[in-house]
């Protein structure tokens, strides 16, 4: 079949990166996350990383490194998907600016849970061309993330599921939390996952991503001013990259500093994954 030719902007150029890495690992004879839908994408679609990452060293590097971090994030998303929806398999999960990633494929959800990708409507007539249809309880949304007027798309009754892997990043504030807001009121209970960097990394690296030239906006340091944006969001973990799922994996050259960042009080928050939960007053405790 002939590749489609994909022209997307900087930003989302960033999930055909993620999309890459994971179809990259999954060829491994032991990868860190079987992804044969992105495999079978990567085969569709034409696009080169190697010009994205312009430059011997920056594409080098990645090639030695970045399908692991890929993998390694994914499949900690995948894991603590997985966990709650084994609590609650009437759940109503929204993976917001899923971009070409296959969660939904790869954790295979029963069909009492109710699965909504959401990104724009570009990016889901892509999606339509690369991946298989599921049955009814797997929906699309297009639409961007602050026109939150696709939320009326989502049953309010069931507890709600919020994933954000490599998004929240490119939100400014306001938009987070309106996001938040959004989701916290409609659910009478749930949870949130999502990874994010401290702010020093927002204002010091946080441009030209991956050589992409997207810009993150926004970061986080202590997860408990999170109660700023949405004050009914409760922590349930906070997991450096040492936790994440496949850690032994990486290059020692690599597992090095990211140890030494752990110690450090400005680096320690450099990137990892939250895990929230919330509860309305109103419904009874389901998360």
């Amino acid at each position: 079949m002939t590749p489609e030719k994909i022209t997307f902007t900087k930003e989302k150029e960033t999930m055909l990166m993620t999309l890459s890495g994971r179809a990259i690992q999954s060829h491994w004879e032991h990868p860190i996350l079987r992804d044969p839908w992105a495999e079978e994408a990567m085969r569709r679609i034409d696009y080169d990383m190697s010009q994205t990452l312009k430059g011997v060293s920056s594409w080098g590097v990645w090639k030695k490194i970045g399908p692991t971090i890929i993998a390694s994030r994914a499949a900690t998303f995948d894991l603590l998907t997985t966990r709650y929806l084994a609590d609650h398999p009437d759940a109503a999960v929204l993976q917001v600016g899923c971009g070409m990633d296959s969660r939904v494929f790869r954790i295979a959800p029963p069909t009492t849970v109710q699965w909504f990708d959401v990104d724009y409507p570009d990016v889901m007539d892509l999606r339509r061309q690369l991946f298989p249809e599921r049955d009814g309880s797997y929906h699309l949304i297009g639409a961007p993330l602050s026109d939150l007027r696709w939320l009326d798309e989502v049953p309010s009754d069931r507890p709600g599921l919020l994933i954000a892997e490599g998004v929240l990043h490119y939100l400014s504030e306001p938009e987070v939390k309106a996001l938040l807001n959004a989701v916290v009121a409609h659910f009478p209970s749930g949870q949130l996952i999502f990874d994010i960097c401290n702010p020093f990394i927002v204002k010091r690296t946080g441009s030209n991503v991956g050589g992409t030239g997207a810009t993150y906006k926004w970061g986080l340091d202590d997860p408990q001013d999170i109660r700023q944006l949405e004050p009914k969001l409760e922590l349930v973990k906070e997991y450096r990259p040492s936790e994440q799922v496949a850690f032994s994996r990486f290059p020692f050259w690599w597992r090095i500093p990211y140890r030494a960042q752990e110690v450090n009080s400005t680096l320690r928050r450099m990137e990892r994954i939250i895990v929230y939960r919330f509860e309305n007053a109103s419904s009874p405790s389901r998360s």
